[in-house]
């Protein structure tokens, strides 16, 4: 079995693409060879049988001309190295696709597209002509209508995204949240739901970092926004975590608040499940396709925030059992369906019985 992936960065100590690093690792225990294409590269420590290319980011200033380069090189690579994959895994970046699609269709390779976003680009569309297959993780992830689209899944390694074996109480309810600061995300109805609770013996920790000048600038307002309401005292902005160390954060937690708006399925919800913490969520595809029998007592209305304060108050004092039992039936829906050595074993078998090339 010989698979090329195409992907962003490949970086165990990064905050956000930290996890495609476990990815690479899973996919390397079902292929003899193992190439991985990357835009940029940092640490990493995988495989014999994995070798990774990087376009040069890491090396070029983020300009027009390094442009051309990481495009020169990535038709280098395509070809170079022709003979080692005979299937195409992209994950996310359908570019890769734009650009390598018909190269990889005259050498019969097999492409396969992985996309979890709301937004349905010109790009996109055209990636899907060229894609043989495209995976996401639920309906509401891949919003363009399409017959390659298979719908397997998340990936979380629930062997390291585990609760802690020693678990104590904690002196004062912990929420957490993990993500990009974005508008996206919301931060700012959470905070007003927590001046709502001001009195109450709270804390939040807001894992993440904005990453564009229009998120520095939203981050400006949220912080703003927690000074006006005078709760200083119960938001801890913790930065940015590489992905290999969010997992004391979890462990930690009492209950995981994920306020998206983009209506797909975020993966740090997953790894929160998975580490057995209660989650709070007005994400349609979480709401819809993961809190099932929890959707009254878990869900709440997007922007509201009286009905996410009634819901972190009514946790807050719900009986720790009840809490833990909740958590276990959340992490045994992980492993069930979001679990990453049976993604991968998913992929291989919708390759292998969809496609003209094995992997």
């Amino acid at each position: 079995m010989k698979l090329l992936i195409l992907t962003q960065k490949v970086d165990i100590n990064d905050d956000v693409l930290g996890f495609m690093h476990g990815w690479i690792a899973e996919f390397a225990k079902h292929c003899d060879k193992l190439s991985v294409v990357c835009l940029q590269k940092g640490e990493y420590d995988l495989p014999a049988n994995v070798k990774v290319l990087s376009l040069g980011k890491e090396k070029l200033l983020n300009c027009y001309i390094a442009k051309l380069l990481y495009c020169w090189q990535f038709y280098r690579y395509i070809w170079k190295y022709r003979k080692e994959y005979d299937s195409v895994f992209v994950h996310m970046n359908k570019e890769y696709v734009v650009l390598g699609g018909v190269a990889w269709r005259l050498l019969s390779k097999r492409i396969g597209l992985w996309y979890t976003h709301k937004q349905v680009s010109l790009s996109l569309k055209i990636a899907e002509k060229l894609a043989d297959v495209i995976f996401t993780a639920s309906k509401e992830s891949f919003r363009l209508a399409s017959e390659k689209v298979k719908v397997i899944g998340h990936g979380i390694n629930t062997d390291i995204f585990k609760p802690s074996e020693n678990r104590e109480k904690n002196d004062k309810f912990r929420i957490l949240t993990v993500g990009r600061i974005s508008p996206i995300k919301d931060l700012k109805t959470l905070a007003r739901a927590v001046a709502c609770l001001k009195q109450k013996n709270i804390s939040l920790d807001i894992v993440g970092a904005a990453g564009t000048v229009e998120q520095e600038e939203y981050f400006q307002e949220v912080r703003d926004l927690v000074a006006k309401k005078g709760i200083e005292d119960k938001i801890n902005f913790i930065g940015s975590v590489p992905n290999r160390e969010v997992l004391k954060y979890y462990q930690r937690a009492d209950l995981f608040i994920n306020m998206s708006l983009t209506g797909s399925l975020d993966k740090a919800v997953l790894e929160a499940m998975a580490c057995e913490l209660p989650i709070v969520s007005c994400n349609d595809a979480v709401i819809k396709d993961v809190l099932r029998s929890f959707k009254k007592e878990l869900g709440f209305k997007k922007r509201s925030i009286k009905e996410l304060a009634e819901r972190i108050d009514n946790l807050s004092k719900l009986d720790i059992n009840r809490r833990y039992s909740i958590g276990k039936e959340l992490r045994n829906i992980v492993i069930k369906d979001h679990n990453l050595a049976a993604l991968i074993i998913k992929i291989k078998k919708i390759y292998q019985t969809n496609g003209k090339t094995s992997f």
